[in-house]
This record gives structure tokens, sequence and C-alpha cells, in this order.
């Protein structure tokens, strides 16, 4: 029952995701039929293409976009596929489901390398500071989640770049040639996020080590160590998971940056192009199909959640 709410409830974040963007986008400055060197058509052609797309028609242009993009139009029978996005306004030459089936897989791609690199190094640091509290150890991994924290990813990735692909020129500087150009985007973006849960471990697990549970574990014959990654670290992790939601759904969707900075062929740049140049149907069709993967990343965080403590399903029911 807790997963089907959750599901029921996705239509409808949906269309008031749909609603608020449809609104900015519409009401934004911009003309997505302006040229090279701001050039646009002459005022008949412009007046015939705002007719053709229903730029004319904000109501009108509204539902007919709902009713292709959710699929309900093909249910009906009054569009010939399903999910239809529509046609990119600035890239005559392309529609919307083929811009994002290019280069979503990309982002989403560095967006999940990052996480895991995030769980890793934050795993790892965090559990060396609460089982060494105090120490050097303890201290240089605060040091480094500070600077992760306060230092911008396009800054690390600019730093990351300059040192491993033009001086030592261990990776690609630039493009997407597969593995070797996915570590640097990767590692840079997923410094803050490891950041962050290298502080929530460590507090967590220094938490738990004072626990009842952790002293009969000790009395069990376990040292420190093994009663930490055995039994604490274990509920430790709940609060990063809680954290692993929003944070899957950042990394995946606010990759633009990191993207530009390493010229890697994401979505980023077609979305920033889009808001510039005001191709609603690419900007919101980008925006729908990130807001589906960031409610559906959540759905998953919180399906974890209850598994590793099943007092949330049963709370909840």
């Amino acid at each position: 029952m807790f997963i089907v709410r959750r599901l029921a409830q996705l239509p409808l974040l949906l269309l008031a995701i749909y609603t608020l963007t449809f609104t900015l986008a519409w009401i934004a400055p911009g003309n997505p039929f302006d040229g090279a060197e701001g050039r646009r058509p002459s005022p008949e052609a412009q007046a015939a293409m705002r007719a053709q797309y229903r730029l004319d028609d904000p109501v009108g242009f509204y539902f007919d976009y709902l009713g292709k993009a959710s699929g309900i139009s093909w249910v009906l029978g009054k569009a010939p596929r399903p999910f239809d996005l529509g046609p990119s306004l600035k890239n005559r030459d392309w529609s919307v489901n083929e811009i994002i089936a290019d280069g979503a897989p990309v982002s989403i791609t560095i967006g999940l390398a990052a996480i895991l690199l995030a769980l890793g190094i934050g795993l790892c640091a965090g559990v060396v500071g609460a089982l060494r509290p105090g120490s050097a150890a303890d201290a240089g991994t605060q040091l480094l989640a500070v600077i992760g924290i306060s230092v911008p990813s396009f800054v690390t990735g600019a730093v990351l770049l300059i040192v491993f692909a033009a001086k030592l020129q261990w990776v690609p500087i630039g493009g997407w040639q597969g593995f070797r150009s996915l570590i640097l985007p990767a590692l840079a973006l997923s410094l803050p996020f490891a950041a962050y849960v290298a502080r929530l471990v460590r507090s967590s697990m220094l938490e738990q080590m004072s626990a009842d549970y952790m002293r009969t574990a000790r009395a069990k014959g376990l040292n420190r160590r093994q009663a930490a990654v055995g039994h604490a670290l274990k509920n430790a992790f709940l609060p990063v998971l809680s954290y692993l939601g929003p944070a899957t759904a950042f990394a995946v969707t606010g990759s633009f940056v990191v993207e530009k900075v390493f010229a890697v062929p994401g979505i980023g740049q077609h979305f920033v192009d889009a808001v510039l140049s005001k191709d609603i149907t690419l900007l919101m069709g980008v925006v729908l199909v990130f807001s589906t993967v960031v409610i559906l990343m959540n759905l998953l965080v919180d399906v974890l959640y209850a598994w590793i403590d099943p007092r949330i399903q049963s709370g909840s029911s």
C-alpha cells in the first residue's frame, strides 16, 4: 500500500510541475524563431509558425502538449505515438524526444557514477573519522569535507581538467569517449556529495557507538571496528539513505555545468540553450523527464528506507 500510494501521487506531482514550468516558460522573454546573429523571419512567417505550434493560444497549447506528453492523446487516437514531447522550436530538424534520447543517457550516467563515488568516498571517510574521533585522520577527513562542500563543482572540474587531462594527459580533454571520459566529470560532481555523506556517517556513527546494543556487541567479544562496521554502520546509514534521494536527483539533473566544463554531450547544453532561446517544447520536455527521474529516485529511496527499517513501512500503512 505504501508503494501504491506513492505511485498514485506521481501523476499529480508531474501535473503540478508541468503547470508551473509552462507558466514560467510562457511568460519568460525571448523568441524561439530567432536565427543566427539574432535574425528573425518576417512578421508574416512568425505569425504562421506561431499558429502552427499554437504559440498564440496558451490554453490550447497547454492542453494539447499535456495530452501528447502524457500519452492521453495517443490513447484517444489523436496522436501517432505516446509520450510525444513535440518538435524543438530551435532545432528544427530534431524532435524533443530525439534530443533527450541522445543526451539524457550521458547525463544520467555521469550523475549515477558521481553518487556511487560519493558513497564510496563518504562512507570510508565517515567511518574513519568515527572510529578515531579527534585524531589526525579525523581532522583530515573533516577538512576535506569542508573543502568538498565549499568548492563548486565547476571549479573542481576545471582543476581536474588542467591537471589530469591537459598536463598529465591521463584522460581525454573533452568529449565523450567511453569510460575514460566519465572519470573526471563524475569525480568533480561527486565531491560535494561525498563531503555531506562523510559528515552524516561520522555524526551518526558516533551516536550509534554509544548505544546500548553496541556495548552488548563488545561484551560478546567483538572489537571496536568489528562492532562499528557490523552493527553501527547499518543504523548510521539511515540518514545517508534519506539524503541519497534528493542527492541522486540533483546529481542526475545538476550535471549540466560539469558537462559544460568537460564538453560532454549530455542534455545540459540543450537545456541551457532552450532557456535562453525560449524553446518551450524542449524546455518542458527536459523538465518533465528529469522530474520523473527525481520522483522515482525518491520513491526508490523510501522503499529502501522501509526495507532497512521496517518500522517506517508499518507506521505508514
